[in-house]
């Protein structure tokens, strides 16, 4: 049966294209074929039906586990780094029963016991830094990132094991950062331990060096449990199904290297776009200030979450530069028809984040930074999906969202910035999501004093 709207570049150049610039590629085939085309990329098999229309993603969504369903075996492309016990690389029966089981770890309301912390721990890396000296702000938001996953997931606050990680674990991470080393997940034929000095081999050792931490960690908490613990690893242990059944070292293992890796990389990422918008646009800027001067000099964190203006600046974050360009790949169960296109079982389909966030029929002019589009209008979880959906949908996405309002507003509130560069920032691929080519540098010009006329507004009596 013929696939819809075949791309005619040859099969190489494609998988070639995809791994160095997907972007490029996923633009030039939806200026063809806007809403659903075929591609021969590599990463989940050899031929891909690309879904860019809402309709579509709707109708894969909304029938998970039933006419489609996601393959554990297709993420296999992760499994170097999350392990074969990761809920991305279950499914059926085994990934429902592990998320039964942690979601109840990630409910929204638990978020508010980290509030604090995500705000003192952004003013203190920030201070840290000199004035007039250019940063490059996906840097210094991965040295927050690192410290809360360190905190909040796995409870680490300092100590050997604490400095090891926090050592370790960008090291392994930044092994993969551009596009030539994130080949090493596409092609198997690199992945070849050739000694220490290789760069799979110093990947392996170093995974295995973090594994052995991570370990030890669970093994401690085992032998003096202790019920007044908050971090989500002791959650994670705590967490037992209605037989019972805890999970095992494995398992918590392969969900902890699941969720530094998420949290690590996606959240520092979005907190860096966040930083270059605000600077990058004057009148956001001054927008963001006015609704943040009005929750005085110490705000609650939650009210900071609340605030409207703030959340449209990352919704359009989120929107325009999605971290995750994709879904997860769905396979076709049984003979369906999606957006008038017959499909045959075995076919396997990838929603695209990517390219429904720039449709124009959904965001006119989808390339300007608007955050008014979320004040303005709603969208579906069909339109507007950072986080993915369906079975599949982020269960840390609370988490990531309460950190990245948290952390934008405390440092935009307490500080001065300048972009080093006006040029607009380029997007690459970093692994398997994309990022700021540059890393987007930037300097600290002073500090930020809120705007006095507001308080004076309020406080000066009238005559």
């Amino acid at each position: 049966m013929q696939l819809p709207n075949p791309l005619k570049t040859p099969s190489l150049l494609q998988k070639l294209q995809w791994v160095a610039d997907p972007v490029s590629y996923m633009e030039n085939a939806a200026q063809q074929y806007p809403d659903i085309f075929t591609g021969r990329t590599i990463g989940f098999g050899d031929t891909i039906v690309f879904v860019n229309h809402p309709q579509g993603i709707q109708e894969i969504l909304t029938n998970d586990r039933k006419k489609f369903v996601a393959a554990g075996e297709l993420n296999r492309i992760t499994e170097a780094f999350v392990g074969e016990n990761s809920l991305l690389m279950l499914d059926g029966s085994p990934h429902k029963w592990l998320r039964q089981l942690m979601t109840p770890c990630f409910h929204g309301q638990r978020m508010q016991v980290y509030g604090q912390l995500i705000c003192n721990l952004s003013d203190k890396v920030f201070s840290q830094l000199p004035l007039d000296r250019p940063f490059l702000a996906r840097n210094v938001a991965q040295n927050i990132s690192l410290e809360l996953i360190l905190q909040i997931v796995l409870g680490l606050y300092e100590g050997e094991r604490f400095e090891k990680l926090k050592h370790l674990l960008p090291l392994m991470l930044d092994l993969f950062r551009s596009p030539l080393t994130s080949s090493f997940f596409f092609f198997r034929f690199l992945q070849q331990d050739l000694g220490a000095w290789s760069h799979w081999g110093k990947f392996l050792r170093d995974r295995e060096t973090i594994y052995q931490l991570l370990y030890a960690e669970i093994a401690e908490r085992r032998q003096q449990p202790n019920s007044e613990r908050v971090d989500i690893l002791s959650l994670l242990m705590s967490a037992q199904d209605e037989t019972g059944q805890f999970m095992t070292d494995h398992q918590l293992r392969d969900q902890l290297m699941s969720l530094i890796i998420a949290g690590y990389e996606t959240t520092a990422t979005a907190i860096a776009w966040g930083f270059y918008w605000i600077y990058h646009k004057p009148l956001v800027r001054e927008k963001l200030f006015k609704e943040l001067d009005t929750l005085g000099d110490f705000p609650d964190p939650m009210s900071i979450y609340r605030l409207p203006y703030l959340t449209a600046v990352c919704n359009e974050t989120l929107r325009i530069h999605p971290v995750l360009m994709i879904l997860f790949p769905r396979v076709v169960r049984e003979s369906v028809e999606l957006l008038g296109h017959p499909l045959e079982p075995g076919t396997v389909l990838l929603p695209s984040v990517y390219l429904t966030h720039q449709r124009e029929d959904l965001y006119p002019q989808p390339k300007e930074f608007r955050p008014e589009r979320f004040i303005e209008g709603q969208f579906s979880p069909y339109e507007f999906l950072p986080f993915g959906g369906g079975v599949r949908r982020c269960m840390g996405e609370a988490l990531a969202l309460f950190q990245m309002k948290l952390v934008l507003a405390t440092i935009v509130s307490r500080y001065q910035f300048a972009l080093v560069n006006q040029q607009p920032e380029r997007l690459q691929r970093r692994g398997f999501m994309l990022a700021p080519a540059s890393g987007i540098k930037m300097v600290i010009t002073g500090r930020r004093a809120r705007q006095e006329s507001l308080v004076n507004m309020a406080t000066t009596p009238v005559s």
